[in-house]
């Protein structure tokens, strides 16, 4: 235990610049290459989901459970009024989560807290898994969480520190895109149930600019996120003066 308190308070320095390189090319692969990205979706799923039961707790609704479903679609049921703030806050948080949690993570990464990123990843999905409702759901979590356990106890540091970036900007370039999926989706009239045309029917103000309010945000946790984490590339970056 105490080997894994020292881990968890260690800083760990970031990976060299040409790591840092290779991650963000790793990264726009998995998110752009349609064949890859159609697997590693259903990380964005998880956090999209977890973010809904987390808002719905915090706002006081009653989470009854989560279902991840192998079209990397999911539900999050929670029970209380159908209406209201928390209602609003719980459908906000879904296409919204993937990004606060990267921005999350690429703060501290900025701190060199890595291996402390990592074992909070952990943490958050034991407690996910607690809330797993269906098969797939629950083979998903643990297929995930049994990656992360296994770089978190087994690999270097500098291999924990290479795949908490990855992880970091995986959820913070995937965000927008999964934004930009849903209004697809909406154009083709498949997304007449999406989590903005819900806001839509709540609030009165269209589901359009409500995905104009995930695309901004979105957005913009990726861009403080980049900056949380990119100063490290300063070196490899040319000057023109």
């Amino acid at each position: 235990m105490d080997e894994v308190w020292k881990n968890l308070t260690a800083v760990q320095p970031a990976p060299s610049g040409r790591v840092l390189i290779a991650i963000a090319v790793m990264t726009a692969v998995l998110v752009t290459w349609r064949p890859v990205w159609r697997q590693v979706r259903q990380v964005v799923t998880i956090a999209h989901e977890g973010a809904h039961g987390l808002v719905a707790a915090l706002a006081g609704r009653r989470l009854t459970g989560i279902r991840l479903h192998s079209d990397t679609s999911g539900l999050t049921v929670s029970r209380g009024r159908p209406s209201g703030p928390g209602m609003i806050a719980t459908l906000l948080a879904g296409y919204l989560g993937p990004a606060i949690f990267g921005l999350a993570a690429a703060f501290v990464l900025s701190r060199g807290y890595a291996v402390a990123l990592l074992w909070s990843l952990l943490l958050a999905l034991v407690v996910l898994l607690l809330q797993i409702r269906n098969l797939f759901g629950l083979w998903s979590v643990l297929a995930f969480g049994a990656t992360v356990f296994a770089v978190t106890w087994w690999a270097s540091a500098e291999v924990q520190s290479a795949f908490a970036y990855l992880l970091t900007w995986f959820l913070l370039l995937a965000a927008p895109r999964a934004v930009g999926e849903l209004q697809r989706s909406r154009r083709r009239g498949a997304g007449s149930n999406s989590d903005a045309d819900q806001l839509a029917h709540l609030t009165g103000v269209p589901a359009l600019l409500w995905v104009l309010v995930f695309t901004a945000v979105t957005t913009a946790a990726l861009l403080v996120g980049i900056y949380f984490t990119v100063p490290a590339l300063s070196p490899f970056i040319p000057t023109f003066n």
